[in-house]
């Protein structure tokens, strides 16, 4: 059983199969869909982890399950990003299921009776969520993008994270579309701030738009060791795909890690440790 709520702020617990249409793929609402989890405490302004991973809609594999669940007991992190993540009503991990999670899907996959989205997972409830779902499509699947904008209890405010799955093969202009609405979501936050996601930065042009904008919101992306950063998804000679920028934070550089040997995805998951 899982909770469905809208953008109109309407909420209810429905059986998932429910929620499916009669055809193959659709664009869904704003929805989010939300586990909370009873033993919650409000995030630790001392360490804060970060994990984030597009995990290739892999999480119902059983080696994914074994490297997620290694991932989660040896760095213990406090908020999780992930993208590109899978939801039916037979999705089953119990190393999730002990944290809350928000999840926004950006499609419905009927054949298979299966959301994709990304997931937002932490061990605080989450005080606010919503769902921003692209206007355009990606060609040959035809379906939008997807990102999640969710707000913490931390220090004298709230953290507001936003885990984003940018649009692939589409005019730049579709790409600026995208980052522009984000963009207006984090400008109206005054407090700290975690952006995190694949970006699919993989020419000069998308980075230096996704670079420009960061710098205005007054982001830094966060640093790896030259020897990890090698490590973090590319396409050929590209900059970077995933990244995790933050505001209102200081990074503990020698806490960032990339996760080479992890090969459940062909994104390595990224580890980075923040403090007030």
């Amino acid at each position: 059983m899982f909770k469905l709520e809208s953008e109109s702020g309407f909420a209810s617990s429905v059986p998932f199969k429910n929620l499916l249409p009669l055809y193959r793929f659709a664009r869904t609402d704003e929805t989010v869909i939300h586990h909370h989890h009873h033993q919650t405490a409000p995030l630790n302004e001392k360490a804060i982890r970060v994990l984030n991973w597009n995990i290739a809609k892999n999480n119902d594999d059983r080696a994914w399950q074994i490297d997620f669940d290694w991932i989660l007991d040896r760095y213990r992190p406090d908020l999780v990003f992930l993208q590109e993540f899978s939801l039916c009503a037979h999705s089953k991990n119990f190393k999730l299921a002990e944290l809350s999670w928000s999840f926004a899907p950006n499609f419905i996959d009927q054949y298979h009776n299966i959301y994709a989205g990304v997931l937002t997972g932490s061990q605080s409830t989450s005080v606010t969520h919503r769902a921003l779902v692209t206007e355009h499509f990606e060609p040959v699947s035809n379906t939008p993008k997807v990102s999640l904008v969710t707000e913490h209890p931390f220090a004298e405010g709230t953290l507001l994270t936003i885990n984003s799955h940018l649009i692939n093969f589409v005019e730049l202009e579709k790409f600026k579309a995208q980052l522009h609405e984000i963009e207006n979501a984090i400008a109206h936050h005054n407090g700290a701030v975690i952006f995190s996601g694949d970006f699919n930065t993989w020419n000069r042009s998308r980075w230096q738009m996704l670079d420009k904008m960061t710098r205005r919101l007054g982001l830094i992306r966060a640093e790896f060791p030259a020897t990890d950063a090698q490590k973090i998804k590319r396409f050929l000679l590209s900059p970077p795909l995933d990244h995790i920028f933050y505001r209102g934070l200081r990074q503990n550089y020698l806490a960032a890690r990339v996760l080479d040997h992890i090969q459940s995805s062909d994104h390595k998951p990224m580890l980075v440790e923040f403090h007030l």
